[in-house]
């Protein structure tokens, strides 16, 4: 892949699951989920395993949303098939402002990684707590709202992210798409048909409403595309930043 245009911050890939009609999740409802619903569709769950295989490679720093998180901790009896232990070599980067994660859910995500980031704006987070009794948890603290081109900054001056990968739901990664965030996209899809104009896709948020917005869509340059094993299909793009637009 080639470097982003910005040397100052970490260089990010948004990696995603996803449909064939660009779905992350299997409706509107949090009861529904990619990673334990498709394991059980016949035609899907056969190849789900590859993803996870994949997951295994991507960038030693990740970034996730408490949310997700949370999503996952409530389905933790059901293992997904084919998904493997977090290794612990492995940083990650976790936004939380609700909070969605408690002070347990923490303690979990400490002891199974070289280092947590947890980013939040909101001053009362558990995180707070157990920040100088725990050698590999460090707490980001925008009490204005996360700037995240500051923290990709940060990322990479001060802990050495040059790289990160991106996991996370429509509504964030619109916002990082949108301001420029975004250097690669890598996507594994599912041969599977979702559905549901209110379902998440990979890149959500507001939608565009006037020809002057056309400067906020990203074209891609395509990089690589592989087909997998079960009908599944890899594709690999760089986001192409600076966005032109003809006249009428």
């Amino acid at each position: 892949m080639e470097q982003n245009s910005s040397s100052s911050r970490a260089e990010t890939t948004l990696f995603l699951l996803v449909s064939a009609d660009g779905k992350i999740t299997s409706g509107e409802s949090d009861s529904l989920d990619a990673d334990w619903d498709w394991k059980r569709i016949h035609g899907v769950k056969e190849g789900l395993g590859q993803y996870y295989q994949i997951q295994q490679t991507t960038d030693l720093f990740s970034l996730i949303t408490g949310k997700i998180l949370a999503k996952l901790r409530a389905k933790e009896p059901e293992t997904p098939q084919g998904k493997p232990d977090i290794p612990p070599f492995l940083s990650s980067i976790i936004v939380d402002s609700k909070p969605w994660l408690t002070r347990q859910d923490l303690q979990r995500g400490v002891s199974s990684l070289k280092h947590l980031y947890l980013v939040t704006g909101n001053a009362d987070h558990p995180a707070f707590a157990m920040q100088e009794s725990t050698d590999n948890l460090t707490v980001i603290h925008y009490p204005d709202g996360i700037d995240f081109a500051d923290l990709f900054g940060r990322m990479r001056q001060h802990y050495g992210a040059e790289r990160i990968t991106i996991q996370s739901g429509g509504t964030l990664n619109a916002t990082l798409v949108r301001a420029g965030l975004v250097d690669h996209i890598l996507l594994v899809v599912a041969p599977l048909l979702v559905g549901g104009k209110t379902t998440p896709t990979s890149v959500d948020g507001p939608s565009f409403q006037t020809e002057a917005d056309l400067l906020g869509l990203k074209a891609l340059k395509l990089r690589k595309c592989e087909l997998l094993r079960d009908s599944y299909v890899l594709l690999e793009y760089d986001v192409l930043q600076e966005t032109v637009v003809d006249p009428k």
